[in-house]
C-alpha cells in the first residue's frame, strides 16, 4: 500500500473545532465557578468602599435571591424610572413586567451601593454567562439615583465589575445600550469601550448597539457567524457620566 495522502486543510478545520470544542468546554467551567462564588467582591476589599466628590458609598455583592426585597423593588422601581423614557421612545419600547422578571431571574447578581446609612445610591444587575461561545460577565443594568449621578460613582462601580470577571477568567465584560442615549454612549467609550464583534449588522437597524471591554489577559475569539437581532441581555442605560471637575474614577 502506498503512502496515506493527508488533506492539509481538512486536518486544520478538525484541529480547529477541537481547539474551538475545548475552549468552549473551559470557558463553561469557569462561568459555573463563578456562579458558584457566595461573594465576587470578597477578594477585592479595596472596593468595598469609595469616598469622592463628597460621596461616600460602600459596596456590597450578591445573587439577587440573597437580598432583601425593599432592594430588590428599590432597583425595578429605580430602573424604571431611569430607562422607561428612552426606551419607549424607540423601537425596543418598555415591558414593565419583562423586566420585573428579568431582573428577579435566579441567575442574577447585583452589585449595590449604599451611603454609610444605609440609603441605596445605586447598582449593577450582571450575570455571568456563556455569550456566542466565551465566558462574560454581562452587564444588564448600571443604574444611579438622581443625587449619586455625575460624581464618579457610574465608573467605580463599572471598573468593579471589570474587575469581577477578570478575576474569574471572564473573557470580557459585555452590555447594550441604546443608541439614542448618546450620554451613555460616550461613557462608555470614555472608559475604553469598544463595538462588540456580536453587534448585529448596520442594515439590521435595530435600536442599540452591544459594547464590550476584554480581559487584557486573554486571547480575543473570532465571533459566530450568525447573529440574532436581539440579545439574551436587555438593555443597559448609564446614569452617571463624570465626577464634578475630576473626570472618572480611575486605579
Amino acid at each position: 500500500m502506498g503512502r496515506k495522502i493527508v488533506n492539509k486543510k481538512g486536518k486544520e478545520k478538525r484541529l480547529a473545532r477541537k481547539e474551538e470544542r475545548q475552549r468552549i468546554a473551559a470557558g463553561t467551567i469557569a462561568v459555573a465557578r463563578a456562579n458558584a462564588l457566595t461573594d465576587p467582591l470578597a477578594p477585592l476589599t479595596a472596593f468595598r468602599s469609595y469616598q469622592r466628590c463628597g460621596l461616600i458609598a460602600l459596596l456590597s455583592c450578591s445573587r439577587v435571591t440573597q437580598l432583601p426585597t425593599e432592594t430588590v423593588e428599590w432597583a425595578i422601581d429605580l430602573t424604571e424610572r431611569n430607562i422607561r423614557k428612552p426606551s419607549e421612545q424607540c423601537s425596543w419600547g418598555w415591558d414593565g413586567d419583562k423586566k420585573r422578571e428579568e431582573m428577579t431571574e435566579e441567575a442574577a447578581w447585583y452589585l449595590i451601593a449604599k451611603d454609610p446609612e444605609g440609603k441605596n445610591l445605586g447598582f449593577s444587575h450582571f450575570r455571568f454567562d456563556m455569550d456566542y461561545g466565551d465566558e462574560v460577565l454581562y452587564c444588564y443594568e448600571l443604574q444611579l439615583e438622581p443625587w449619586a449621578q455625575r460624581r464618579g460613582l457610574g465608573s467605580f462601580l463599572l471598573h468593579t465589575l471589570e474587575l469581577i470577571a477578570f478575576t474569574n477568567q471572564m473573557r470580557k465584560v459585555i452590555l447594550t445600550v441604546l443608541l439614542n442615549n448618546k450620554p451613555s454612549i460616550c461613557f462608555f467609550k470614555a472608559l475604553r469601550y469598544s463595538t462588540d464583534e456580536t453587534n448585529p449588522d448596520e442594515e439590521e437597524k435595530i435600536p442599540y448597539e452591544i459594547l464590550s471591554k476584554h480581559n487584557p489577559k486573554m486571547n480575543r475569539t473570532v465571533p459566530a457567524p450568525s447573529k440574532p437581532a436581539v440579545r439574551a441581555a436587555d438593555l443597559l442605560t448609564a446614569s452617571s457620566h463624570q465626577c464634578c471637575q475630576g473626570g472618572h474614577h480611575h486605579h
